[in-house]
């Protein structure tokens, strides 16, 4: 691996054969990227940026972060094994053990578009292929979990070719096509109840760049499931701007747009089920190989810093700060590099000293807990060199293991739209640590584009020395192919810091899904046990108690009025009359105004709590009688949003 890492020349070579950069030209003896508009027109920009990837995996060899000490090891899984890791990480376990007509399985399966349907339908068929194979009887057959003909898939064409669903079929170019008809809404089967759907987004200025969350992106790819050629409108944009990074303009859903952290953990969850199945559905309709490593178990360390799962490190900081969300040492070196390093030039490309580096990561390990470090001796490019050891030595890829792979893969899709789309639904099936964490690291690297003209690091440099200490996998089984293919992630890197914002908002049509997930669950799920019971009999004496007071306030609550909530004002409770123009921030600004308050407090938001969401803070620019019609059952609550 040493000698394979040493011969840049062959790296090179490689790198210039692998054409996964889709937006790079194939012109010339380099390949280059005009600038994007956060970039510096500088012409050998490109050129420059290549060196600092081959000098940046030169480091890390120099370093010893590539070599064969190892704390995980990869193992090869069979059909069955994948099939089983997919089910149980799609929230579908019960289809391995047999509990189908459980609650949660049954509901889940309810809230399926067609097309997501069919491929938990092949997934499930393929496990149970595969045991029989070995004579084993699975314990539940696809029939049994698809038994309504009204449920059968009806997106599968056929002209598909046959396919695992692991992704294990003959890889084939996508073809620039463009659907001429895309469904207005998910298709959901037939007899099914339906929560009502999320009203349309207001048109934005420019429909050319504009993005769609409301129809699931597997429902939006037709033409590629058919095999035309020249259909799909968003891979055919690709011919006319080939070399430009695309700015996507933020839809503007009548139900306001939701961030991750608006929504509770245990709606996120029941995203993150929703997302993997749409992103298999998603890739397969593409033609995209989709591949999954074994989630290995390791030998980690489980005290101290480098070497440390995140979870580890979050359970240790949590005991002295709790509520932390990010590493506490990894957000001091963020903290170290803004306060003396963005104005410098060749942040993160100049290495530190890697004695002194040596040194300094001794003294953390040693004195960080302990409060008893001096981040005063921390120079700015040591901290930079500490950073990216602290991300490479991560027992767990920041990414996944799970789904690195699947990270990857987007390098293979042709339209920077689906690209997107795909990077879309991969941040919400990422873990909460993992998923905070990437966000600290991502604002980081935008400030330091943002001072591009001091430091002379463009968008394309900073890509291009992050990318190795993303996607470089430490097992010990890693392959040249999957080394070779990290200098191709750098543009995904450039994706991931240029649309961090938007990726960290949550479709509308996996929010429609959650809220049919939990209508369905709240109507099938029988008390599970004695402590679940008088749980739901307190609740409900809670509710009971609620209804009677507010009756004896309003007596006449009329369609279209909803109660607000604020037990953080003087006014704890008012009545709003909605029309089709209130929003969340009239409500914030009338009850600011009638405590004469405002500026007081810590800012509060208004949240919808209950009914068929766990608890949702608003946008300001939410339509609350939107809100209202597909949510009736819901309380509103003001109150400081939770960091």
């Amino acid at each position: 691996m040493r000698s394979f890492l040493r011969s840049s020349t062959f790296w090179q070579s490689q790198y210039q054969g692998i054409g996964l950069l889709g937006r790079m030209s194939s012109r010339g003896a380099r390949p280059s990227l005009p600038p994007s508009p956060l970039e510096r027109p500088v012409s050998l920009d490109s050129q420059d940026s290549m060196d600092d990837y081959w000098s940046e995996v030169k480091n890390m060899e120099e370093d010893g972060q590539l070599g064969p000490e190892d704390l995980l090891e990869r193992g090869s899984m069979d059909e069955a094994e994948l099939e089983e890791a997919w089910l149980q990480e799609a929230g579908l376990s019960k289809l391995v053990s047999g509990g189908l007509h459980e609650g949660p399985t049954e509901a889940l399966l309810s809230t399926l578009t067609r097309s997501q349907a069919a491929m938990v339908m092949r997934r499930v068929d393929n496990y149970t292929q595969t045991l029989r194979k070995r004579n084993k009887q699975p314990a539940v057959h696809v029939r049994d979990v698809f038994s309504t003909p009204d449920t059968s898939p009806v997106n599968a064409t056929p002209s598909d070719p046959p396919k695992s669903p692991n992704g294990h079929m003959p890889s084939r170019t996508i073809h620039r096509t463009t659907s001429k008809v895309r469904p207005a809404c998910p298709s959901f089967a037939p007899g099914e109840k339906r929560v009502p759907e999320c009203p349309p987004c207001s048109p934005p200025q420019d429909t050319s760049d504009s993005l769609s969350f409301d129809v699931p992106y597997s429902e939006g790819i037709a033409a590629h499931r058919s095999g035309r050629q020249g259909d799909c409108q968003d891979c055919q944009r690709v011919r006319k701007h080939d070399l430009d990074l695309p700015t996507f303009l933020a839809p503007r859903p009548k139900l306001g747009l939701t961030r991750i952290q608006d929504l509770s953990c245990e709606d996120m969850k029941k995203i993150g089920y929703i997302s993997l199945i749409e992103l298999t559905t998603f890739y397969d309709g593409l033609g995209i190989e989709l591949k999954r490593n074994r989630a290995a178990r390791s030998r980690a360390r489980e005290n101290g810093i480098f070497g440390v799962p995140l979870t580890t490190l979050l359970e240790n900081d949590q005991k002295k700060f709790p509520g932390s969300k990010v590493p506490i040492v990894f957000r001091k070196l963020l903290c170290k590099l803004e306060q003396t390093g963005l104005q410098t030039e060749g942040i993160l490309r100049i290495p530190g000293s890697a004695s002194r580096v040596k040194h300094l990561r001794q003294e953390l390990e040693q004195k960080f807990y302990e409060d008893r470090f001096d981040w005063e001796q921390v120079r700015h490019n040591d901290a930079a060199g500490l950073l990216k050891m602290f991300i490479r030595e991560l027992p767990y890829p920041l990414l996944t293991l799970q789904h690195l792979p699947a990270f990857a893969a987007v390098q293979n899709i042709s339209s920077p739209r689906h690209q997107f789309q795909a990077l879309h639904l991969l941040i919400m099936l990422l873990p909460e640590p993992n998923r905070d964490t990437l966000k600290a690291l991502l604002d980081f690297l935008r400030k330091v584009v943002e001072f591009e003209e001091k430091n002379r690091m463009s968008l394309w440099n900073v890509s291009m020395i992050v990318a190795p200490n993303l996607f470089t996998y430490r097992g010990k089984n890693a392959k040249q192919e999957e080394m070779q293919a990290a200098a191709g992630t750098a543009h995904l890197v450039r994706l991931l810091i240029t649309h961090q914002d938007l990726l960290w908002t949550v479709p509308c049509f996996l929010i429609s899904q959650v809220r049919k997930l939990n209508e369905a669950g709240a109507s099938k799920k029988p008390p599970s046990s004695e402590k679940t019971k008088r749980k739901l009999l307190l609740m409900r004496r809670r509710t009971a108690e609620r209804e009677k007071t507010e009756k004896s306030e309003l007596t006449d609550l009329r369609e279209g009025v909803i109660r607000v909530h604020a037990p953080q004002h003087a006014k704890v409770s008012m009545a709003i009359q909605l029309d089709s123009e209130t929003k969340a921030k009239d409500v914030m600004a009338r009850f600011d105004y009638e405590n004469g308050s405002a500026g007081q407090r810590s800012r509060q938001y208004l949240f919808e709590v209950g009914g068929n969401i766990g608890e949702r803070c608003l946008d300001p620019e939410t339509h609350l009688l939107d809100v209202y019609h597909v949510n009736s059952h819901c309380e509103w609550v003001l109150k400081p949003r939770t960091t």
